[in-house]
Parts: C-alpha cells; sequence; structure tokens
C-alpha cells in the first residue's frame, strides 16, 4: 500500500504533466497563463534560493511546494507556518505539514492562501458599489517513496481564484524526483510543477493554460567548506522564454533609424537558471543569497535594474523553533519579506506524556 500510494500520486501528476505540456509549450510567459500564483515561492528559504529550488532537501515542510519529492524523513512531525509580505496590502500565508504513517507512507498537507486586499468597485454609470475582495489561494496533498537513493513524490491540489465573488477553478498537480548520494552532501532533482487543467473559467472567459514549469536542479556541499552552493534551470519545456516590448522604444543609430532590441541567445539561456548559496555556519544558523536572472529582466526599470532578482535569508534555530528570514527584490519601487516558523510537534506532545 505504501508504494502504490505514491506511484498512484505520481502517475497522476506525471498525466496532468502530458495534458498540460502541449498548450503551455506554444505560450510565451508573461500574462499569458492562468494562476500565476502558483509560480510563486511561498516559504522565506525557497525564496532565498533563487524562488525555486528542487533539490535542497532538508527538515522545511514548505518545500514540498517546490518539489514533492523533496519530503523525507527529516520533516516527520513538523508544521511550518510562513507569511509574505508584498508590495501594497498583497499578502500570503501557508501552512504544511508533514507525517508518516507505516500503512500508506509519508504525506505533507499543505494550504496557502494569497490575499491581495480589497477594490473599489462601481457600476457602469460611475456610482460606488462599494468594496470588493481578491483571493487567490490552493489546498494540496503530497505524497513520496523512497528507494535506495531516489525518492519519488507527486502533489495533487485545488487552486481556487475569486474576484469579487467570481470563482475559477483548477485541478494542479506536481510530480518529482530527487537523488540522494549516499555519503557526500549532494542532491540533485527534478521536477513537473503546475500541470492540470482549468475546471471552470470566469464567467465570459476562456479556459487557459497553468503555469506549466519543469525545472532541474542540484545542491552541493564541498567536504570541509561551510558553503553550500545549488544551481537550478527551469521552464525546461519552453526555450524561447524572453519578451520584447513591441512598443518600447529603441536607440537612433547614426543615421537616425530607429533599432528595436532584439532578442539575445545569451541572455535567453541566462533567464533558465537560477543561483544561490547558503553559508552554513552551523546546524543552528545559516545565512542564504540567491539570484534569479529571468526576474531581473522581468521586473527592471528602463534606467535601472536595482536588485531585482536578488534575494537574501537567514535561518536561526532557538530551542525547538526554526525560524526563517527572506528579503526578496522585486524592483527598485519594492520587496517582499518572508517569514517562516517552524516546529517538530511531535517532541512536543512527548514532552507533555
Amino acid at each position: 500500500m505504501k508504494q502504490f500510494s505514491a506511484y498512484r500520486l505520481a502517475g497522476l501528476g506525471l498525466l496532468m504533466g502530458g495534458l498540460g505540456l502541449r498548450p503551455a509549450a506554444a505560450q510565451q510567459l508573461g500574462g499569458r497563463t492562468v494562476f500565476p500564483f502558483l509560480d510563486l515561492p511561498v516559504g522565506a528559504q525557497q525564496a532565498a534560493l533563487g524562488g525555486m529550488s528542487p533539490s535542497s532537501r532538508n527538515d522545511d515542510p514548505t518545500m514540498l511546494f517546490a518539489n514533492p519529492a523533496l519530503l523525507n524523513a527529516e520533516m516527520d512531525g513538523r508544521l511550518a507556518l510562513s507569511y509574505v509580505a508584498y508590495v501594497a496590502d498583497i499578502k500570503q500565508s501557508t501552512a504544511a505539514y508533514v507525517f508518516n504513517t507505516e500503512k500508506y507512507g509519508r504525506f505533507g498537507v499543505g494550504v496557502t492562501y494569497l490575499n491581495y486586499g480589497n477594490f473599489e468597485s462601481y457600476d457602469l454609470a460611475g456610482n460606488s458599489l462599494g468594496t470588493v475582495g481578491v483571493n487567490e489561494y490552493t489546498v494540496g496533498v503530497s505524497d513520496s517513496y523512497t528507494k535506495g537513493k531516489f525518492t519519488f513524490g507527486a502533489t495533487t491540489k485545488l487552486a481556487v481564484s475569486s474576484i469579487a465573488g467570481n470563482r475559477s477553478l483548477a485541478g494542479v498537480a506536481d510530480a518529482g524526483v530527487v537523488y540522494k548520494h549516499p555519503t557526500a552532501d549532494f542532491t540533485a532533482g527534478l521536477v513537473v510543477k503546475n500541470a492540470g487543467f482549468q475546471f471552470s473559467p470566469y464567467p465570459g472567459t476562456e479556459r487557459g493554460p497553468l503555469p506549466l514549469d519543469v525545472q532541474i536542479g542540484a545542491s552541493v556541499k564541498p567536504e570541509h567548506m561551510p558553503v553550500r552552493i545549488s544551481l537550478t534551470a527551469h521552464h525546461l519545456q519552453q526555450w524561447d522564454i524572453q519578451y520584447l516590448d513591441p512598443n518600447a522604444r529603441g536607440t537612433l543609430d547614426a543615421s537616425g533609424q530607429e533599432k528595436k532590441p532584439t532578442k539575445s541567445f545569451g541572455d535567453n539561456l541566462a533567464r533558465h537558471f537560477t543561483a544561490a548559496a547558503a553559508l552554513v555556519l552551523s546546524k543552528n544558523l545559516q545565512f542564504r543569497v540567491g539570484y534569479n536572472h529571468l526576474q531581473r529582466r522581468e521586473l527592471r526599470l528602463d534606467n535601472t535594474s536595482g536588485s531585482a532578482g536578488l534575494s537574501f535569508g537567514a535561518m536561526l534555530k532557538i530551542s525547538s523553533f526554526q525560524i526563517d528570514y527572506t528579503h526578496a527584490t522585486l524592483q527598485a519601487a519594492g520587496s517582499s519579506e518572508y517569514f517562516t516558523l517552524s516546529r517538530n510537534l511531535d517532541s512536543l506532545f512527548k514532552k507533555k506524556e
């Protein structure tokens, strides 16, 4: 039953990935998919590692959102609560819990809720109708199964988007595999994220593709060095992820002719990668830094890039609690702050016995 449960979820994820691959491959990234919030990192650690890391295997339950195959024994009994403060009134809250059963295997449950705040509503004549809320959330279950050096995992979840009482629903699945070296501190991961189908679009709109993303990455900590390095390649299902604004003004050459920007092989290649490093001072203290080139190119202003695409974080363990914090720069006009608090609940209950 333990193997069957994990394989069944993995099969569902891969099947939905196959269904979602064709429509997404023909789309550009920006604004061409529904439920784009599925791409957002939900935990401080994931955000500090460039927003994605399918290979960072540790005891943080929020990492199941990065790759369900990251579920492992170190997470058993742990509860993580995460809060993200974006620009303006946009807030995101997440809860993740992992537990192990002898009969059915290891499971993780996750809920994330994104609130965009309240907006003024008006009728066609311009009369105020009061305020309306806009929010999105997912509820999901993850399962994993370990066989030797490999862990297989899958997540199935329901995604809901709500605007002024109107709702859109989608079924979403992630499926992945993680390889862990038996002796060295080295892991590699592959994940298919956000595969699925929009069950019901908003009234008056058509169904759209979900933000499918195929990622592969590796994390390594050289022996006797306090640094762990991670590198991730993303959007492997689609080579061209560059976007050039057709309305952007180009530069003038010597003859006064306008020269529009053109796509670059090197820039497009770099957009497929994120890089991160963690300074591991002890098991209780870490500092992290990440860089996402795609985010930097898409969120830069015309006259400056600022610190867009860069993220800085830290992890501190105090007693039985683990605190993670990350500052991620969106662009020159704003940034986001991530806070994650986690604890092992099993040890809490055992002390009360």
